[in-house]
């Protein structure tokens, strides 16, 4: 065996290589994991490693992105959630009444079947998850242009009348894919929503996740978190329906509302902070004309770039 160059530092093993290859194939931005892989799978140089953390890691991907995957017999979208898997590759569409088989490593469906009753919640609980369901289907048609939503029994599937608890997960998972504009961008939702019928009320937990990724001349990547509750009364299915799909609406609204009013005072306080208050040029920086300044160009001057 040759020996190494001084300079060089001790090879890692196949178990490091596999390790870091998941990673950075877990920690890929939101709907970017496959140009991650590529590029890992040819630094890597060990197929046998990047086959171990890719078979691990696209699985944990996802689940965490709510990934929505079109079903072979065209009836629709499913979505990979904890909430609805049944096995690792085996994925619950409440709506359909199927189970979609899929390839998390191609982010393909392959196949679906028909749901067990053993997997479907009964009767009593399909009342109150199908109307939901159709009302979260409306709101989530009207405000994401590649938007997804499932409700999924979590909790009670067997219930069979008045009286008791049971309680619904639903998620809601949108993206905008624009590589060519180097931009993408994610939405995801989940909302635990908890009948207790014997005190005739109804609690919401909801958490809002929004992920986005510029890269143009750049890399610069958004993740932001919100959590919020919210509580109305038990009605009747149809009612409690539209009550909750108004309260989910009114949340998520809302907090889209607050993160634009952030990107709009952006100049006046992140860039500021990220900014030294007098840069090595001497030169303060023109806080009063951010909106005509552009950031490339300028640099591209001071450096004497393009001429």
């Amino acid at each position: 065996m040759a020996d190494r160059d001084e300079g060089e530092g001790p090879e890692i093993s196949g178990e490091q290589k596999k390790e870091i290859a998941k990673w950075l194939l877990t920690n890929a931005p939101a709907g970017e994991i496959q140009y991650v892989a590529k590029d890992v799978r040819s630094v890597l140089m060990d197929d046998v490693a990047y086959e171990a953390a890719a078979a691990v890691a696209f699985p944990i991907y996802n689940k965490a992105h709510l990934l929505s995957l079109a079903m072979p017999d065209r009836s629709g979208d499913v979505i990979i959630s904890k909430f609805g898997e049944i096995d690792s590759e085996s994925f619950l569409d409440p709506r359909t009444a199927q189970v979609a088989i899929v390839d998390h490593v191609k982010q393909i469906c392959t196949k679906v079947r028909p749901a067990t009753d053993e997997e479907l919640p009964c009767s009593y609980i399909e009342e109150f998850r199908a109307p939901l369901d159709a009302e979260l289907c409306k709101y989530v048609d009207e405000t994401y242009s590649k938007g997804t939503c499932a409700v999924y029994c979590t909790k009670g599937k067997d219930v069979e009348g008045p009286g008791a608890v049971f309680e619904f997960t639903v998620a809601i998972s949108a993206t905008r894919q624009s590589p060519q504009n180097f931009c993408n961008g994610s939405w995801r939702s989940i909302w635990i929503v908890e009948f207790k019928d014997d005190l005739q009320v109804v609690e919401l937990k909801g958490k809002l996740q929004v992920g986005a990724h510029y890269f143009e001349e750049g890399n610069v990547q958004l993740d932001s978190t919100n959590e919020c509750k919210d509580s109305t009364m038990v009605q009747s299915p149809d009612d409690s329906a539209i009550s909750i799909a108004n309260i989910i609406r009114h949340h998520e609204t809302e907090y889209m509302a607050s993160l634009e009013g952030s990107y709009f005072n952006l100049p006046d306080t992140t860039f500021k902070d990220l900014r030294r208050k007098l840069p090595v040029t001497r030169t303060l920086f023109p806080w009063h004309s951010t909106s005509q300044f552009s950031l490339t160009r300028e640099i591209s001057k001071e450096l004497g770039i393009g001429k």
